[in-house]
Order: structure tokens, then C-alpha cells, then sequence
């Protein structure tokens, strides 16, 4: 599992524990909302809708089954080969993500319950090492639930709004799915941050407005690019098949550049370099401990300038592809959205990012938040996958 490499023993709570039960029951039921809506397109003749829509599950399922199955070998490097193939046949079948919601459950409920029934001369370290455990399994999780985020939840988000703005007929199950996506998005994003928190040496949880703001700065912004996608589909799929390809080929590019070094393998670690390339589409992370000032300004400003593009050529285009009043709506929302998100893009990361809460035991280094201490600390995974 991650490693969590903390300064202060970081205290996996019953809050913790039942938003781990809270986020398990949200995933189980996003794969009933995706088959249901499948479903319900190939029911109505739409059978290229349904199969987009498993495809993107399909991909997010696979993605996620490697990186869980090939952290499960790094983990249990030496041990015994039977339990790894047990381990093997389920990720097969595609119930990895389940095998680990029961470890988490397990330390969760130790580490948030059964803690104070122990009693013993070793009772500090034994507390710690289960704390570390919960902490450790949910990290894991949430970095799944990254890939999972924008692999498959943010592709879904995109296709259901296209669909609406396409056709204009709305069923409940549409906005199910819509509500369902931007859930999970949300999800994902705050407890990512939390578990990002949680890896920072000498530092304190979020407090809960600053887990707002970054919330809001992710949302806005995903939900303005992904209006802006959708209208240059309507447009011209080829147009937005080249222009996510191109962005794509950039985030890839990048990712190159900055040497990372999230995977033992140099097979996985191009495969994450790969899913990075696709998450950039979508949102901007610190793949790479460094400073991102120039980096999010050049991405962000380049996002505006295309988002502004594709509104003026709707502007100018003779064929009605949409209603007047619907691209009236549409890009107010685009704009609206991309304003504030950017807003509070500006107040996390001048008020509520961690770097504003170093301490006088650690001293930054050029991480986007990641503090090294001056005591050497064991570090895990985490420490190299995407920043903030």
C-alpha cells in the first residue's frame, strides 16, 4: 500500500470510515446508473451512445485493475504466489477496486473503532501501525479514483451534455447520469485532496472552506471546458476528435519531459504517463514536483483563448446547429463558470494551498506543496503521483 509519510500520526477518524462506507455505496451505484443508462440508449436505437458509454467504463475499469493489480505486487513483494493469482483472478474480473474497499473497511474499522479495547505496553506503536494501515488503504483508493474521474466519469459528463444540446429531448435518466458524473468528480476531488493533505509532512488537515474552494476552482473549471468541448463537437466531431488528440499529444509530451517516477516498471510508468496525458485534457495537476506557476497560468490562459474561439465561431456560423436561446444559455454558463472557477483557482492557491502552511520544522522545496523533512522519512507512491 501507500506509504504515507507524516511527521504527526494522522488520525483516520469515524467521520473518515463512514465516508469511506459513503464513497463505496456512490461507486457501486455509478456502475448501476451507467448500465441503466446504457441501456436505456440501446433500447432506443442509439446504440453508438450506449456504446460510448460503455467504452468509457470499459477503459476506467481496465486502467484501474492494472494499477491496482501491479500495486498489489509491489506491496506484497516475497509473500506467498497463491494469494497473488487469487488476487490476479479477481482483478480479471474486473472486482479489483472491491478487494481494497475491504482492506480499508477492515483497518478503517479497527483503526476508528476497535482502537480504544487495546490496551498494552505497546499500545502507541500498535495504534499507529493500524492508523497507517486505514490511511494507507484509502489513499489507494482515491488515486484509483482519480484515473477513474477523468478516464470514464468526465468522458460520460461530456457525452450526456452533448447529447442534450444535440437533441433536446430530456429524460430522467440523462440527468441521473449527469447528476451521478459530476457526484463522482466531486467526490474524487476532495478526497484526493484530503489524502494529498494527509501525505504532507508537519502539516494539518484542510479546513473545510479551503476544501470548497478547491473543489469549486476543479469543478467550474472542468464543467466550462467540457460545455466548450461539447459545442465544438456539434460543430464538427472530426474538428473536436483532432483538437483532443492534439491536447492529448501536448499533456503526453509534457509528461515525458518531466521524467516521472510514479511506477517500479518502465511498462507502467509509461502507461501512467499515458492516463496523465488524458487527465490533462480535462484539468491541470502538478505531475511533477516543481513549481507550476508558469505552467497553470499557460494552461488556463490557453483554455480561455479556446473556449473564447469556439464561442465566436458560433457566433459567426450561418447553419443553425443550435437554438439561439440554448447557445445564449450554454455560453453563459461556459463563461460563467470559467470565470470563477479561475476566481477560486486565484484564492486556493493564494490562501488555502500548502504551501501557505509551512512550519518552521520543513523547509519547501520546489513541489507544488510537498515539503521534504529533515529527518529522512519512508516515502511511498503517493509522494510521486499527480500534485495539485
Amino acid at each position: 500500500m501507500t506509504t504515507v509519510a507524516v511527521a504527526h500520526m494522522v488520525k483516520f477518524t469515524k467521520k473518515n470510515f463512514f465516508f469511506l462506507v459513503g464513497g463505496m455505496i456512490i461507486y457501486v451505484v455509478d456502475i448501476g446508473v451507467d448500465f441503466w443508462v446504457a441501456s436505456r440508449y440501446f433500447c432506443q436505437g442509439q446504440y453508438s451512445w450506449s456504446i460510448l458509454i460503455m467504452c468509457f467504463r470499459g477503459l476506467s475499469s481496465i486502467i484501474t485493475q492494472i494499477f491496482s493489480y501491479e500495486w498489489f505486487k509491489n506491496d506484497w513483494e516475497g509473500t506467498d504466489t497463491g494469494k497473488l493469482k487469487l488476487v490476479f483472478l479477481v482483478h480479471l474480473f474486473h472486482c479489483g477496486i472491491f478487494i481494497r474497499y475491504w482492506f480499508a473497511l477492515k483497518y478503517g474499522c479497527q483503526a476508528a473503532f476497535k482502537q480504544k479495547s487495546r490496551r498494552g505496553a505497546s499500545e502507541p506503536d500498535l495504534s499507529n501501525f493500524i492508523q497507517k494501515q486505514a490511511t494507507d488503504a484509502v489513499t489507494d483508493i482515491n488515486m484509483l479514483r482519480v484515473f477513474k474521474a477523468f478516464l470514464e466519469t468526465t468522458p460520460q459528463l461530456f457525452l450526456q451534455i452533448y447529447i442534450l444540446m444535440e437533441h433536446g429531448n430530456t429524460h430522467f435518466y440523462q440527468y441521473a447520469a449527469i447528476m451521478m458524473s459530476f457526484c463522482g468528480i466531486s467526490l474524487s476531488m476532495v478526497d484526493y485532496q484530503i489524502s494529498l493533505r494527509k501525505s504532507l509532512p508537519d502539516k494539518d488537515e484542510f479546513h473545510v472552506l479551503s476544501k470548497f474552494v478547491y473543489l469549486f476552482y476543479k469543478l467550474l473549471t472542468i464543467t466550462s471546458w467540457t460545455l466548450s468541448i461539447s459545442l465544438i463537437t456539434l460543430l464538427s466531431v472530426r474538428i473536436s476528435v483532432i483538437l483532443l488528440i492534439f491536447l492529448w499529444i501536448c499533456g503526453f509530451t509534457w509528461t515525458l519531459k518531466q521524467h516521472t517516477t510514479f511506477c517500479k516498471s518502465k511498462k507502467m510508468e509509461y502507461l501512467y504517463r499515458t492516463v496523465v496525458g488524458i487527465i490533462l485534457i480535462f484539468s491541470f495537476f502538478n505531475i511533477k514536483g516543481r513549481k507550476t506557476k508558469v505552467c497553470i497560468s499557460i494552461y488556463y490562459a490557453t483554455h480561455t483563448v479556446v473556449t473564447l474561439c469556439i464561442l465566436f465561431v458560433y457566433m459567426f456560423w450561418k447553419r443553425p446547429i443550435i437554438k439561439e436561446i440554448c447557445f445564449t444559455i450554454v455560453s453563459i454558463l461556459t463563461i460563467l463558470c470559467l470565470v470563477l472557477g479561475i476566481i477560486f483557482l486565484v484564492v486556493y492557491y493564494s490562501h488555502f494551498h500548502p504551501t501557505t502552511y509551512c512550519t518552521a520544522q520543513a523547509y519547501s522545496d520546489e513541489v507544488d506543496g510537498v515539503v521534504e523533512q529533515k529527518v529522512r522519512v519512508k516515502t511511498g507512491r503517493f509522494q510521486n503521483f499527480l500534485m495539485q
